[in-house]
């Protein structure tokens, strides 16, 4: 470590309540905030899942008015954050409570925060661009993966140029974040895969960038162990409470180390196959160019990726540093083998001819300049067919 370098750990400004049966909070929280009417963000499948019920009695028993919007989708857009927009002031609402993985909370913070910002939520893409605070947010998320229950950021859909967009902004984290285990266990196993995959790839990418920082570092490391041993388990058996609780707390602790650090090159991948015409899920997209990346970086940081292998349980007594830290790669690709998620990007029908237009795309990302290596578009291009 360069013990001449300032490092700054950011503070986040939500409250956490982790556990088992903290959904019951939700009321209590809502009134902390001085909150009579509430606005629910969610989706389809939460409702279906029966998982807002425990949320909504609890707040209409506390005697508060509850408005519920529950069209949110996969990968959520724009037109869907007007929507959201509308009901929150046609209904008056004093507090913004998403439940949901990570298209749901990030449509409650965008909408939550649209109460205190002028104009359109297309307006302030970018970074730092919102002035004035919103609604407060009480986020409830129902995969482990995403963390945006504790994040800056909101991951929105333009949906007229069909193109994931990002907003980040301190205004954009949720007030406070009910980490409840039980809200996961309906979670399907391919959802379990690849949301589980995405928050190994935020420790992974947070652990080994150029901000890495020893706050940060406690952090994502223990999220790439607990991932490492408990995502098969919760994939395999999904009403597997303890393999549930470990995933959640390694999602969560992943998120908080990113947030000081941003990630890296799989990420930078992913907006764009997340994006048209691609509309990969994120998660997927991630686990699917983690290992050609973590090829690409490991040189630049060996000592890192010794760390991760052993992390994830890998034995690399007598090896050299450089053969063991690619034993780090073989562990995530096996890993990602074992939960079912597909090899390669032509498995998941990229065509070839997409390929340099995915990496130009990539190459825009500001997780470019916090990466291992410094990548050229030539070496995107490289990255992104070894993955095909």
């Amino acid at each position: 470590m360069d013990m001449t370098k300032i490092f700054t750990f950011l503070p986040v400004p939500t409250t956490i309540h982790f556990g088992i049966k903290s959904r019951f909070l939700v009321a209590e929280k809502a009134k902390e905030l001085g909150a009579k009417r509430t606005l629910i963000v969610t989706d389809q499948g939460v409702v279906g899942a029966g998982l807002l019920s425990d949320v909504e009695k609890c707040l209409r028993e506390a005697g508060m008015e509850v408005a519920v919007y529950d069209r949110v989708i996969p990968n959520s857009s724009l037109s869907i954050v007007r929507e959201g927009v509308k009901l929150m002031k046609d209904s008056r609402a004093e507090v913004v409570v998403g439940v949901g993985g990570g298209s749901s909370l990030d449509t409650a913070k965008a909408v939550a925060v649209m109460a205190g910002n002028p104009g359109d939520f297309a307006d302030y893409i970018g970074m730092h661009k919102f002035k004035n605070p919103g609604l407060p947010v009480i986020a409830l998320p129902t995969t482990a993966g995403t963390g945006s229950e504790v994040t800056i950021f909101s991951v929105i859909t333009d949906d007229q140029k069909q193109e994931k967009t990002v907003a980040g902004s301190p205004h954009l984290c949720p007030r406070v974040a009910l980490c409840d285990p039980e809200l996961t266990l309906s979670l399907p196993p391919a959802v379990t895969a690849s949301t589980g995959m995405d928050a190994l790839a935020h420790a992974l990418e947070s652990f080994t960038n150029q901000n890495t920082q020893p706050i940060s570092d406690a952090l994502t490391l223990k999220a790439i162990e607990l991932i490492g041993e408990w995502l098969r388990p919760a994939v395999a058996k999904g009403d597997n409470l303890e393999a549930r609780y470990w995933m959640l707390l390694g999602s969560l602790m992943a998120a908080l180390g990113f947030s000081s650090t941003r990630l890296g090159l799989a990420h930078a991948f992913a907006m764009p196959l997340g994006s048209a015409p691609c509309n990969l899920a994120h998660g997927v997209a991630n686990a699917v160019m983690l290992p050609s990346v973590m090829e690409y970086n490991l040189m630049a940081n060996i000592p890192k990726f010794v760390q991760v292998a052993k992390a994830m349980g890998e034995c690399v007594e007598g090896l050299s540093a450089l053969d063991a830290a690619y034993q780090a790669v073989e562990a995530v690709k096996k890993l990602s083998q074992d939960i079912g998620i597909p090899q390669s990007l032509k498995d998941l029908g990229i065509k070839e001819e997409w390929i340099r237009s995915i990496s130009e795309e990539a190459m825009k990302s500001g997780n470019i300049a916090v990466n291992p290596r410094k990548p050229t578009l030539d070496d995107m291009i490289e990255i992104c067919r070894k993955a095909f």
